[in-house]
């Protein structure tokens, strides 16, 4: 079913405009009696079917209200190296189908890309409206957040999750080692195009997270998180 995101907890009639109207109306073409799934970004599902279809806006009857069951029980933070071109679109993208929480870049010493503050601003604009369009393509129980570009020394410092943990091509534990199935919170640090300096990784290390390898293959930056995530999802029982 349909899925859409609203950002407050609606009674018994919905009033969908702009976009939202228009993407049910012409994209989607929706008729009146449809069904259609409302998420009020806060955990709850609102089943819904299409009362009105107007120039400028779609009217929706809530028929039911339940608990969204499409979040993980592990709240996974990814920390990306800030890469070039398009590829942090297609991590988003992925990630978010996948479950993740949140999604960082972050600003390392071998990253390419080194947007200025204001097209960093519009860049991220951008990725989180392509976490919303994932979120809704994936019938996910929240729209998970894309932050703005921060160093590594901030990320480093602002992060606490339960467990922290740093991919690196030189060496580390497997990942199942350090990951327990009833863990609540996870942070993951990839490298950009290049992956991390030693430095870097002491950094993160410093700041309790443990070096972890995802096998004897050295990944693209954009493989490596998908790769990473899905294996989180699976030791926490969330691809079940």
């Amino acid at each position: 079913m349909q899925k859409l995101f609203i950002d407050y907890t609606p009674e018994n009639e919905i009033v969908l405009e702009g976009e939202q109207a228009r993407h049910i109306a012409k994209s989607l073409r929706m008729k009146k009696g449809d069904m259609l799934t409302v998420n009020d970004s806060n955990g709850s599902d609102y089943g819904c079917s299409i009362e009105e279809i107007t120039k400028d806006s779609v009217i929706l009857k809530v028929c039911y209200k339940q608990a969204s069951n499409s979040e993980p029980t592990c709240r996974v933070s990814i920390y990306q190296g800030n890469p070039k071109g398009s590829k942090l679109e297609d991590i988003i993208q992925k990630c978010v189908e996948l479950g993740v929480f949140e999604i960082t870049p972050v600003l390392t010493k071998r990253c390419v890309s080194r947007p200025d503050e204001k097209s960093a601003k519009k860049k991220t604009e951008r990725y989180n409206k392509i976490a919303l369009e994932a979120a809704q393509q994936s019938g996910r129980g929240a729209i998970p957040k894309v932050n703005d570009l921060i160093s590594l020394k901030q990320a480093v410092s602002e992060d606490n999750s339960e467990v922290k943990i740093v991919f690196y091509e030189g060496g580390g534990q497997p990942l199942r080692s350090l990951v327990n199935e009833n863990a609540e919170s996870i942070s993951i640090y990839i490298g950009p195009e290049g992956g991390f300096e030693k430095e870097e990784v002491d950094l993160i290390t410093a700041n309790g997270a443990a070096a972890a390898t995802l096998g004897k293959r050295i990944l693209r930056t954009q493989t490596a998180p998908v790769a990473a995530l899905s294996a989180i999802m699976l030791i926490t029982k969330n691809l079940e």
